[in-house]
């Protein structure tokens, strides 16, 4: 596994932005996770939705080709904790489920899939890619 998809992008493949499909369906041979939180924040869209039940059953399409969802783990935890330690000196807040996801990917060594470069592009080691 080589990415891990960022919430914003599964959405945007979910609602058919052809660049992301696009993009998402080259880089799929090559391995792609999501972590668990992206999960949760899914999760709330669905049950969000007037259909949640056919917006779960859609979720569940995409989950199922996918390499795997990346659990939280405790040297994730560390990362985030550096890293907002970092960035609130500095004046420049993440949002702390984003922050997760970012850590996720620098501690397991992925590629994070995002549109929000604006969040991601102030943590140290992440490696973004962006359609």
């Amino acid at each position: 596994m080589r990415y891990l998809a960022d919430t914003s992008w599964v959405i945007d493949y979910m609602n058919g932005i052809s660049q992301v499909v696009e993009l998402f369906d080259e880089l799929l041979p090559q391995g792609i996770g999501l972590s668990i939180i992206s999960l949760a924040e899914l999760y709330d869209g669905v049950y969000g939705t007037a259909n949640p039940q056919s917006a779960e059953q859609g979720l569940q399409r995409f989950l199922d080709g996918l390499d795997e969802i990346v659990p939280l783990e405790e040297p994730v935890c560390r990362i985030f904790a550096m890293e907002r330690v970092r960035l609130r000196r500095a004046g420049n807040r993440i949002e702390d489920l984003d922050l997760l996801i970012g850590s996720t990917a620098i501690h397991h060594g992925l590629t994070l899939l995002t549109n929000n470069r604006r969040h991601f592009e102030r943590m140290q080691g992440l490696s973004l890619i962006s359609a």
